[in-house]
């Protein structure tokens, strides 16, 4: 497909069949606000891309929480090989030595962050949750942490639930949370440039420890708006797809309803959007977004950690509309 309008930041397709001075304007707007590069693929085929400079492109790119959706991926993998038995498998079956009060919480629970333990860190934590990261040992330090309420009453944003689901697939599969992605997800998606960290005890950091190549969290995001299909090869399954971005909590914050470890962006009045669009969010501005009504995924990468929330605004505002209907 030939370009219509080429600059050394931003590339857009004839087949967008919108104005070239529309994504100049957005060009600008990217530039005053730190973000590093924007994707957008239409219908299977990459329509815009933005980029800051020509080596990010090829640079990994920390994603922070957008690992949580990539572990709920792999979560999905797992119950779908049997190596999980199901979402309301109780925990304690990985952890044998919990306190009687929390063999009720299930992996569902870690899933929709609803575990019921005290964990304040989008509160007296500031958003990042550091007495975990300061721990010698992170699972214990969240196993440990005193009960709050019941099980599956609310939702808290919790980045220890997502290591408690990195450390599950460690135990049930016999290898290491990498390994397990490596194996089932990153080779299929022909995924080969990433880093992931581990903590102190070898167990791949589930919440925010991954970074990829934007054009690789793309591939993430096709992957769930094609249901869990690389081509005709199942990856993960479609039932899987669906209820990880159906929501299951109404969140607190601003960011919309939660469902598996993946966001579902509500209108002002706090109801799903129409269309229905969900998407993973790390710390700084970091996205894959997927509208299936419009076969629409776009991603940002960013490094703006005053105002995380402004890529999702250029996507609702700028780009959302323009492939409204085509």
């Amino acid at each position: 497909m030939p370009e219509i309008f080429t600059e050394e930041r931003f590339s857009l397709k004839a087949s967008t069949n919108v104005n070239a001075d529309h994504f100049k304007i957005l060009e600008k707007k990217f530039t005053k606000d730190k973000i590093n590069s924007c994707i957008v693929s239409h219908k299977g085929e990459i329509v815009y891309d933005y980029f800051r400079n020509k080596k990010l492109r090829e640079k990994e790119h920390k994603i922070n929480s957008v690992t949580k959706s990539v572990v709920a991926i792999l979560i999905g993998i797992a119950i779908d090989k049997g190596i999980v038995k199901g979402v309301y498998q109780p925990i304690s079956d990985f952890f044998p030595n919990i306190d009687m009060n929390k063999r009720s919480i299930t992996i569902e629970h870690l899933l929709t962050m609803s575990m019921g333990i005290d964990w304040p860190e989008f509160s007296t934590w500031g958003g990042r949750p550091m007495p975990m990261i300061n721990s010698k040992d992170w699972v214990r330090f969240v196993l440990d942490r005193k009960m709050a309420e019941k099980p599956g009453e609310n939702m808290y944003y919790n980045s220890g639930a997502s290591h408690l689901l990195a450390a599950i697939i460690q135990e049930a599969s016999g290898v290491s949370l990498i390994q397990f992605a490596e194996n089932h997800l990153f080779k299929p998606l022909s995924i080969e440039k990433y880093m992931w960290y581990s903590d102190s005890k070898g167990i791949g950091i589930g919440g925010f420890g991954l970074s990829l190549k934007p054009e690789d969290m793309l591939k993430l995001g096709q992957l769930m708006l094609n249901k869990g299909k690389l081509g005709e090869k199942l990856i993960v399954s479609e039932a899987w797809v669906t209820a990880a971005t159906t929501p299951h909590f109404l969140s607190q914050y601003k960011f919309g309803s939660y469902g598996y470890h993946w966001w579902i962006l509500n209108d002002e009045k706090k109801q799903p959007y129409k269309p229905h669009i969900y998407y993973a969010m790390g710390y700084g501005g970091q996205y894959i977004i997927v509208v299936p009504e419009y076969e629409l995924v776009t991603v940002f990468t960013s490094d703006n950690y005053s105002e995380a929330y402004g890529p999702l605004d250029y996507f609702k505002q700028d780009l959302l509309v323009t492939f409204e209907g085509l």
